[in-house]
């Protein structure tokens, strides 16, 4: 582009001021305050909810007709009598928890995953917006938390094979289920009490690591530690292939027990990758917008936003193989799971995910300028962020909850008050370190990046 090359890059320090801090906090606050009503509210109508959602539990196990299998009524029968023992406002609550420690769980990890690709592939124009990945990151341990509250508490309110798991029935019992009965060698409290846990500890660990490195890399300089991340990411490449697999599989598929999809864990990584790079997108923005990080060019940001087209793609290509092989096939125990997302309580939320998901975001980011624009690319990044919530709660609900007809202020209220905390815990990793990575071997790389267009 012809522009001026820059040669040195001067430490820049970010200062989480009292007016950002009350303002992320009072955000975090009116969403707790939000949640408690919702809470309150849904308690309050948990009789005449829990009366609808037995009553369309029975009509939906009529209506499988001569297509449903013996495991298909068992499945049924098991999911009226574990909706009898939890009242629908429990299950709500719990399935709104589990929806939004999961999303932010996945910008965490979804950031380290880019940390470790850009090194990996030994990639340098990221190079400015390392620090970003690493205050993204951080939120790992909150995100184990929350994850391990769902696991031990919540578990169930959600996973209705905890239970038949628990019963022990052979074949002949009455209640025996054959598909469930295949799937216990997997789908056991081992697995989803310590393996869950442990993933997301071991992401961590690999992330104290790296961050270590790039500490000491800051301190002394040199090429030892960045060859040294190189490895480490690698490795961690490889491990999060596998683990994600694992805990996409445990925490969200199992949901839907009966139900399987050979691209599921994939799935997920599409919806992890793509709204991580759209808060990273955010937070850079914004920063900007205080006057920090002026070293990040319109070629940087140009560059996130064509990450951020590419994988909205990435996601509708992923979205309509899941789809497209099912409907094709039309056998039940694989479409009973977009049959349940096509009902007159989801269908709508169904249309609207994929429009949010795919045709928006295509369609605002394919023009050039559009991602050099830093409104548009504002308007862009909050659909797509809405559109993947809406993704995970489709992904979520009709397993659980089973009726999409009570949206309100518990959905809203949790989504602040878990936005406020990521917000606040984000902004205040980052006032800890200086804003470029200095001593980084590829960070004039980033400083004088240019797409060449």
């Amino acid at each position: 582009m012809g522009h001026h090359y820059i040669t040195e890059v001067k430490n820049e320090k970010f200062v989480f001021t009292k007016r950002s801090r009350m303002i992320v906090g009072g955000v975090f606050i009116l969403g707790l305050l939000l949640t408690f009503l919702g809470m309150n509210q849904v308690n309050s109508t948990d009789s005449e909810a829990g009366h609808n959602e037995t009553a369309m539990v029975v009509n939906t196990g009529q209506d499988h007709g001569e297509g449903a299998t013996h495991s298909d009524a068992g499945a049924e029968t098991h999911a009226e009598e574990h909706h009898a023992e939890h009242s629908t406002g429990s299950v709500r609550i719990w399935a709104n928890f589990l929806l939004n420690s999961y999303y932010f769980l996945l910008f965490a990890v979804g950031a380290l995953f880019f940390m470790a690709v850009n090194y990996a592939a030994n990639a340098g124009w990221a190079t400015l917006l390392k620090r970003i990945m690493e205050a993204m990151s951080s939120y790992l341990p909150i995100g184990l938390i929350t994850i391990a509250i769902v696991l031990y508490v919540g578990r169930d309110h959600l996973y209705h094979w905890i239970e038949y798991v628990g019963l022990g029935l052979q074949e002949g019992d009455a209640g025996f289920d054959k598909i469930l009965e295949s799937k216990t060698w997997f789908l056991n409290k081992g697995w989803f009490l310590y393996g869950v846990p442990i993933i997301i500890a071991v992401w961590w660990l690999f992330r104290f690591i790296l961050v270590r490195f790039s500490n000491k890399e800051d301190a002394e300089g040199g090429l030892t530690f960045h060859k040294k991340s190189v490895g480490y990411s690698a490795g961690f490449l490889v491990f999060f292939a596998f683990s994600f697999s694992i805990l996409s599989w445990l925490v969200m598929m199992s949901l839907d027990p009966h139900w399987y999809s050979t691209i599921y864990s994939v799935y997920n990584f599409a919806i992890a990758f793509v709204t991580t790079l759209t808060v990273i997108g955010f937070f850079t923005l914004w920063l900007k917008s205080k006057g920090y990080m002026e070293m990040v060019s319109d070629e940087v940001i140009h560059d996130v936003g064509k990450f951020m087209f590419a994988f909205s793609i990435f996601w509708a290509y992923i979205w309509v193989a899941q789809f497209l092989l099912i409907w094709y096939a039309n056998i039940p125990e694989e479409s009973i799971y977009f049959v349940q997302r096509t009902t007159p309580h989801f269908k709508p939320l169904f249309r609207t995910n994929i429009i949010m998901c795919f045709f928006l975001p295509f369609l605002i980011l394919m023009m050039r300028n559009a991602k050099r624009n830093p409104k548009v690319m504002l308007i862009a990044g909050a659909i797509i962020l809405c559109g993947h919530w809406l993704d995970l709660y489709l992904m979520i609900m009709p397993g659980t909850v089973k009726d999409a007809s009570g949206f309100g202020m518990l959905e809203i209220g949790m989504t602040m008050a878990f936005a406020g905390f990521f917000i606040y815990w984000v902004l205040h990793a980052l006032s800890k370190k200086n804003l470029y990575p200095v001593n980084h071997p590829y960070l004039l790389e980033s400083v004088n990046h240019d797409v060449g267009v």
